[in-house]
């Protein structure tokens, strides 16, 4: 008989090899924030359950979040379970704050990625899985929604195994069908777990009860044939269970089995998968006991951060997020090694300055428990940081590193914003500055014609939050323009030209040659996926470019990528190679070869059959069967692509690649258009020429958004 375990000390434990540091990802509304919800209550460290649609849920906590009933701001807690520390990140699952789930996979040892079993994967559900794959972070699946009507375990790991191109290995069995399901068969352990009344009776009607029971007669046979192909496939990514196996055939014990799938899991060779539902109670012990089993410690991983996970070790962490309060900035950080202590001068290496550590707390959602310290392996929050932003490192001085940052997708979208008073201007431009320091994703700049300010983001939904924050967090009025699209610049040639930068200041001579080549970066899909442009290559030739003036070069060249030839938008998915140049022992200057790495980057763009993309969404749409004419016709409207077309639940989807530009509105009049009875998600699929009809607009210049 089992419930939960609460002890403090399971809590609190100090041993690094049993804290699990993980994120709860998936596709919107497949359940991630109820998951994280049950996951608290049934560990003890909440004594209510949190409800999303009562706006009750402790990790949707801000006011826009508790509104709209999604998850916008990662949140993270800790949670007790079997002698261990899990510290669990619940990120969000709508597109447009695909950001907020890159940088929490950044500080990540494991994830749980939740699928809806009537669903199964979704669009961003492949995001979130490319992200995962990024990182490198390790993973487990949780089939969710099982009780719901057209629940479809095999579907979903198929798709699984299809789309995401992974290695599922199921290690549950599901116990009755849809509204029927009640529990599961561990497979590992060839046992039964049923959540009913008759267990909630035995354990004095609490919910989450179980008991565990042999495996009924009826399912023996089907348990047995499922035991043999998890055991099948995991012989295929390990070879110690492949050896026992030949030894002695497929009765091998629980303990080897799970030791193997925790190999194939902490390598990524394999990603083990079970059911349940968390809004129905059932199935959260099991998939605790499989966080602890299978998902990697910060030991485990330690060689991947290129660091030693010992609080003896110099310390080193990571900022990996920033919130904007009224006394300052919240910094979350992960310590990869060493010990962080309230008080400290640390070194922020990427910044090249020094900054003395505040108070450090232990987060639950909005709520804080202060610490003294942070040991290796454990995520914090800190105040008093006054330069530290968002992916710079800290560390000890005498021991400095530079921890990798993550890349960030630009702007999708702008909006002209302007403050509707004169008082209000000081205000709003401050307030914009937070927010930005703030979110990555989030961009503010001058409309190059207008001279108006342009705030850029991921979607529609990310500009409204923003919109929603200056009035409510900051007090801020401010008249927001229609949404426009950030569209991009490549090249569909190659390219190569010589800029030289010659001229006579203050009685001084300035002389610099640079000569570049641009090429298309490989890349997948139409149009490439919008990957910015990175720092040059560099001929090895001495007698051109001396090695001081090269990063000179590369930061002009860099710079010169944020405005295209066409249209100054930024120029994306290409190549850039330094092959020659030339300098002078005199009048050479580091300004001078700055000024002529740019110039020579947009002779070679303009020589490189230079076009304009537009951002391309991956559309699906779930409609009743009598509306699919419909829901086409619409996005044949809109200069739709039709992919394909599916059944899932009773339900049609129709698949398809949509431009952005077009999709404006779209939710309101396809909901007119189907009684309410269709809903679309969308996600980026890459970038594509512009058509003729929206040349013009995409023409339009834009600077710094």
């Amino acid at each position: 008989m089992s419930r939960f375990d609460s002890s403090a000390a399971a809590v609190t434990t100090p041993v690094i090899e049993r804290t699990r540091n993980i994120g709860i990802v998936a596709h919107i509304d497949a359940g991630k924030t109820t998951t994280t919800e049950r996951l608290l209550y049934v560990t003890g460290t909440t004594s209510t359950l949190g409800e999303v649609d009562d706006g009750t849920a402790a990790m949707d906590w801000t006011v826009e979040e508790m509104e709209r009933g999604i998850t916008i701001n990662a949140a993270s807690t800790t949670v007790g379970w079997n002698g261990h520390r899990i510290n669990i990140i619940d990120t969000p699952g709508h597109v447009d704050f695909t950001a907020e789930v890159e940088r929490c996979l950044r500080v990540l040892d494991g994830a749980v990625v939740i699928f809806a079993a009537t669903e199964g994967v979704q669009s961003q559900s492949e995001t979130v899985w490319r992200q995962a794959d990024r990182h490198h972070v390790p993973r487990i699946a949780f089939v969710n929604k099982m009780d719901r009507v057209g629940s479809d375990l095999p579907r979903c790991v198929e798709e699984i195994r299809a789309r995401l191109r992974a290695h599922p290995i199921v290690v549950q069995l599901p116990i009755g069908l849809e509204e029927a399901f009640e529990g599961v068969i561990d497979l590992v352990e060839m046992k039964a777990l049923r959540w009913s009344e008759e267990a909630r009776a035995l354990e004095s009607q609490m919910i989450f009860a179980y008991h565990t029971e042999k495996v009924p007669d009826e399912l023996a046979d089907e348990a047995q044939l499922a035991r043999e192909a998890m055991i099948e496939a995991l012989c295929d990514v390990d070879d110690e269970v492949l050896a026992q196996v030949i030894e002695g055939g497929d009765d091998i014990a629980g303990d080897l089995l799970r030791a193997g799938l925790r190999r194939a899991t902490i390598s990524r060779k394999a990603v083990v998968v079970l059911c349940g539902s968390a809004f129905g109670d059932k199935g959260l012990q099991p998939l605790l006991d499989a966080v602890v089993n299978y998902l990697p410690s910060p030991v485990d991983v330690a060689d991947e951060q290129g660091m030693v996970a010992d609080a003896k070790a110099p310390m080193c962490a990571l900022a990996w997020r920033t919130q904007h309060e009224d006394r300052g900035m919240l910094t979350y950080i992960r310590v990869y090694s060493g010990r962080l202590s309230s008080g400290d001068t640390v070194y922020n290496s990427t910044k090249d300055k020094r900054e003395k550590i505040g108070r450090l707390f232990r987060m639950h959602a909005n709520q804080r428990m202060e610490v003294d310290f942070v040991d290796a392996g454990q995520l914090a929050a800190a105040v008093g940081l006054r330069i530290t932003t968002t992916g710079d490192t800290l560390c000890d001085e005498t021991s400095p590193r530079l921890l990798e940052q993550s890349q960030f997708a630009d702007p999708m979208m702008s909006r002209t914003i302007e403050p509707r008073s004169a008082e209000d201007g000081e205000k709003l431009a401050a307030a914009l500055a937070a927010l930005a320091v703030e979110d990555p994703s989030f961009h503010v700049g001058v409309d190059g014609e207008t001279g108006q300010t342009l705030v850029s983001g991921m979607g529609e939904l990310h500009l409204e939050i923003i919109a929603s924050r200056l009035r409510r967090e900051f007090r801020v009025d401010a008249a927001i323009g229609k949404p426009q699209v950030s569209y991009r610049e490549t090249v569909t040639a190659v390219g190569e030209e010589s800029y030289v930068f010659s001229r006579s200041v203050g009685g001084h001579g300035q002389f610099a040659e640079v000569r570049i080549r641009v090429e298309p970066a490989p890349s997948e899909g139409r149009g490439g996926l919008g990957a910015p442009a990175t720092a040059p290559n560099h001929t090895e030739r001495e007698d051109q470019i001396p090695r001081e003036y090269r990063l000179a070069v590369d930061k002009g060249v860099l710079e010169a990528c944020s405005r295209g030839v066409l249209a100054r938008h930024s120029l994306v998915d290409l190549q850039i190679t330094v092959v020659g140049g030339s300098y002078n022992v005199v009048d050479s200057s580091v300004q001078a070869f700055e000024l002529a790495g740019g110039h020579a980057l947009a002779a070679a763009v303009a020589a490189a059959k230079p076009v304009v993309l537009e951002p391309i969404m991956k559309v699906e749409v779930v409609t009743p069967d009598a509306f699919v004419g419909v829901v086409m016709g619409q996005l044949a409207a809109r200069r739709g692509h039709v992919l394909g077309m599916d059944t899932r639940a009773g339900f049609s989807v129709v698949l398809a690649e949509v431009p952005l530009a077009t999709m404006f509105g779209y939710t309101t009049e396809l909901r007119s258009a189907t009684q309410g009875k269709a809903a679309e998600t969308m996600s980026l699929a890459g970038y594509a020429p512009v058509s003729g009809s929206t040349s013009k607009s995409a023409n339009k210049k834009v600077e710094g958004a």
